[in-house]
């Protein structure tokens, strides 16, 4: 086998645009994200979920069946 063959993994600070940081393993020097946990509207609870709702509900409002 290759020695040398795979670069090196180490922990590394991981930067988001809201300005939080947190510790992660890769194989680059730094990351830099755009979006985090603590910035992510699902996770945050500001997400807003809308119901269209499926086929037959669709069908069923159509043709006025209950």
């Amino acid at each position: 086998m290759k020695e040398n063959l795979h670069p090196e993994y180490k922990e590394v600070q991981v930067r988001c645009a809201c300005g939080n940081t947190f510790t992660a393993g890769s194989t680059k020097d730094e990351i830099s994200v755009e979006i985090c946990s603590k910035c992510h509207p699902f996770f945050t609870g500001q997400a807003k979920t809308m119901e269209k709702g499926g086929r037959i509900e669709r069908f069923n409002k159509k043709f006025k069946r209950d």
